[in-house]
């Protein structure tokens, strides 16, 4: 079943929300308690995300310094199983391009599909912190549309190298990310709003966008990508400030504003406690300002906010 449709079209009210595998040796207990405490709330689907490797620097014996990848972090079809046997909600795993060749994307392909999962969030995937651009791995992906095509192919029924799949699977159904404020390195909004729509062409079937906190600028963003031609759904991504840190550092990593009213109203805060109410007032402003617009479907993401995000959606549903 396509889970997003199903949700998004029948007009209540939705949420879902977005986790993070735990590092290599925490288990899952910390995982567990956050879809626990957010699963009362019924959420529609759950995102996982995932990180196939990182750079790490060893130094050597010469003095010189060795980069090499190194996981930390366990697989998305590992949590996508794990979830799926404790939980009875819907899973949608990122699949990405970082760090991952094109045969280990069939064989995450596969294994999705032997556990019965249908729905995909496909991205390229964050580049290394060391990196000034975005690198492939060999035999890997620069462009999310890359993967699109590799999906799609084996969809049709056929590995990366041509050959027929014997016993085709269900095939997937899939979303893509897209950038209210515009993606980093896209040198204008509008070459962004055409990659988006080279993804819906592809055959994205929705688009989740990146945090923000000024709802002006999701609406724009909507607007300007319907006068592009995209018609897909897109749903709004909302994560609520924690921590006073989150001013200068929320920004700087997301490559988002805050709005003037907002920043003015952190300053003020004393503690992480105080930033942590503000941000849980403002998300639900901006919950309600999106379902007053019509908007029935908010994503979520958690990291360093499950609390926050379990106290605004029992307000909002």
């Amino acid at each position: 079943m396509k889970e997003i449709e199903r949700f998004i079209n029948d007009g209540n009210r939705h949420f879902s929300f977005e986790v993070l595998p735990p590092l290599k040796g925490n288990g899952t207990g910390s995982l567990f308690s956050t879809i626990e405490k957010l699963s009362e709330m019924n959420p529609s689907y759950i995102n996982i995300t995932t990180h196939h490797s990182e750079y790490v620097y060893k130094e050597l014996e010469d003095g010189h310094f060795e980069r090499s990848r190194v996981r930390r972090r366990p697989g998305t079809v590992a949590i996508a199983a794990a979830i799926q046997n404790r939980f009875s909600i819907p899973v949608v795993p990122h699949v990405i391009c970082s760090g991952i060749n094109k045969d280990d994307i069939e064989y995450e392909l596969l294994d999705l599909q032997f556990l019965g999962i249908e729905n995909l969030l496909l991205l390229r995937g964050d580049k290394a912190k060391e990196d000034s651009r975005f690198t492939a791995v060999p035999n890997g992906y620069e462009h999310t549309t890359e993967l699109q095509e590799q999906v799609n192919r084996f969809n049709e029924g056929f590995f990366i190298d041509g050959t027929p799949i014997k016993k085709p699977g269900k095939k997937f159904h899939y979303g893509v990310a897209c950038y209210p404020e515009k993606h980093e390195e896209a040198p204008n909004p509008e070459m962004d709003l055409q990659y988006l729509k080279m993804k819906q062409d592809l055959g994205a079937e929705y688009a989740v966008t990146q945090l923000f906190y000024d709802n002006q600028k999701y609406f724009d963003f909507v607007e300007r990508a319907r006068k592009a031609g995209i018609t897909i759904p897109i749903i709004p991504g909302i994560k609520p400030l924690a921590k006073l840190s989150q001013l200068t550092v929320v920004p700087k990593t997301f490559h988002c504003d805050l709005p003037q009213e907002l920043a003015q109203e952190i300053v003020k805060c004393k503690t992480d406690e105080d930033a942590k109410t503000l941000g849980i007032e403002w998300g639900i402003h901006q919950c309600e300002e999106l379902y007053e617009a019509g908007i029935k479907n908010i994503h979520f993401y958690t990291v360093s906010a499950v609390d926050s995000v379990a106290q605004i959606a029992k307000k909002i549903l």
